[in-house]
């Protein structure tokens, strides 16, 4: 794993960057969502996940520089799983970030959270972050066909899984 890559909570200070990737439609198409927000409802929705213990958000860095943004949604601590997303800034994206940022997530989920279950949702044309997923340890669970609008046309999506006794045993 890279020694350089570490990740700390998002705060107010990591809008301005946050803005700049959800504006970003290279970015937003594989988040299944919209390129478009405003500063003003960016600032909204942060103040809002501040309130809620079912989400975590991290900056993701190298050395000192932001290239990410990695995140644990929908946790639910009775049944112990959580969805996991990555966004690698697109000036930083193909530098090898996206395992090892994928792999401290899963780390901080199965050892500090202690959850049983981490989830994804990929589109199946995405075949960089399958792989990626799947060397970390995810499998696929199921497919939504055409579930995702991405470029101008529906697309197939796997729902991955990963638990945390597969991971740990690996």
């Amino acid at each position: 794993m890279n020694n350089n890559l570490h990740i700390r909570p998002y705060e107010k200070e990591d809008l301005e960057f946050m803005y700049k990737m959800r504006t970003n439609s290279d970015v937003m198409d594989y988040w299944f969502a919209e390129p478009y927000t405003t500063m003003e409802k960016l600032k909204k929705a942060y103040e809002e996940l501040q309130e809620s213990e079912a989400n975590r958000q991290f900056i993701l860095y190298h050395s000192d520089e932001k290239i990410g943004y990695v995140g644990l949604y929908g946790i639910n601590l009775r049944h112990s799983f959580a969805k996991f997303a990555i966004m690698i800034d697109p000036e930083q994206q193909g530098n090898g970030y996206a395992e090892d940022a994928t792999r401290l997530m899963v780390d901080y989920s199965f050892n500090q959270l202690n959850l049983h279950k981490l989830s994804l949702d990929v589109i199946k044309v995405n075949e960089k972050a399958i792989h990626i997923y799947e060397k970390v340890g995810f499998h696929v669970e199921g497919e939504q066909k055409k579930h995702y609008f991405v470029n101008g046309s529906y697309h197939d999506a796997y729902m991955m899984s990963l638990f945390q006794e597969d991971y740990v045993n690996q």
